[in-house]
């Protein structure tokens, strides 16, 4: 049986929880220095939030009447088009750095990731969770 597509609304809730985690992770790492372990976790926990606020935006624009979008690059894209994120160029920095932290490239992106995860991304990600708060009040 399939289940019914998420509301925006289900989609920011899932977000907002992710985004508390990342708070979390991030005052932990404040705390001194992660282990590779941790490391990981932290990053994992960004990728999960970031994926999830894509989803939100999806679930927006579907509401919309706009998309299907061809990844997250057009995603963010239209996002900042829309003044659903304030800082384009960032977000589409967020989606380079996960791209150039996986694994199958060679090149050693891990601490320039990390550090971009506490000093910028969070405070991105909650500006946009406040944003998509108040539009979907309106």
């Amino acid at each position: 049986m399939k289940s019914l597509p998420k509301s925006c609304e289900d989609c920011l809730n899932e977000f907002s929880a992710a985004l508390d985690d990342l708070r979390v992770f991030i005052q932990r790492a404040k705390k001194g220095n992660l282990t590779e372990s941790q490391s990981r976790e932290l990053i994992i926990n960004f990728e999960m939030t970031h994926e999830l606020a894509l989803r939100v935006l999806a679930a927006y624009f579907k509401k919309q009447g706009k998309g299907p979008f061809t990844g997250s690059r057009d995603l963010t894209v239209e996002a900042f088009h829309a003044d659903l994120i304030d800082d384009g160029k960032s977000w589409l920095d967020m989606v380079i750095d996960r791209i150039q932290y996986n694994p199958i490239y060679k090149i050693d992106t891990q601490a320039v990731f990390l550090d971009n995860i506490q000093t910028k991304y969070l405070r991105f990600l909650d500006r946009f969770e406040n944003t998509m708060q108040k539009k979907l009040q309106e």
